[in-house]
């Protein structure tokens, strides 16, 4: 990532932050034994904390490192959960809408961490990489969905956040989604 190293680490502690919460949430038991009408939704919900998790990471690891680690390992680490992603949405009505949504952030990971390796120049110059008509795409999307689920979070129970419902966990998905902007704005 391009800029100041202070907002890199500044996006690192926030995306690994929120990374990390969703990992956390994946030790709830997915099998329950509250009904079995609640256990598609809380597969679901698993499906979203570890894609949710894997992206808060991946930021983290790439905001903090850099160009340090190849392009290519990282879109061999985000190109097939992107994949699946778009197969699952295909394939599947339920929540198409949010794994697409998930499938094109692991797609932007891609994107992005090949633009800096191709991006990087020579003897120490920083030439841009990446297509700007795609970062600019991406960054409307970002940004959109941003205000999108911002506006819904704060919506809930006349402005207050619900902590303890869905309120963390959106404000987590928010959180890793403005990471993803900031980190397509520095490209």
């Amino acid at each position: 990532m391009h800029g100041p190293s202070l907002v890199s680490w500044l996006l690192a502690v926030l995306t690994a932050a929120s990374g990390g919460y969703c990992l956390s949430r994946l030790r709830r038991a997915p099998c329950a034994r509250a009904g079995e009408a609640a256990r598609p939704r809380r597969l679901r919900a698993h499906e979203s904390d570890l894609a949710e998790g894997l992206m808060g990471c991946g930021m983290a690891a790439m905001a903090v490192t850099g160009t340090a680690v190849p392009g290519e390992v990282w879109a061999w680490v985000y190109g097939p959960p992107a994949v699946l992603l778009l197969l699952a949405a295909l394939r599947r009505p339920a929540r198409r809408a949010h794994r697409l949504h998930h499938a094109v952030g692991a797609l932007a990971m891609t994107y992005m961490a090949l633009a800096m390796t191709a991006g990087q120049g020579h003897a120490g110059h920083h030439a841009t990489g990446g297509s700007p008509a795609l970062t600019g795409a991406l960054l409307a999307y970002f940004g959109g969905y941003a205000l999108w689920s911002g506006s819904r979070l704060l919506s809930g129970s006349a402005g207050a956040v619900p902590v303890a419902s869905a309120g963390l966990p959106r404000a987590c998905r928010l959180s890793v989604v403005i990471g993803m902007f900031a980190m397509l704005l520095t490209m």
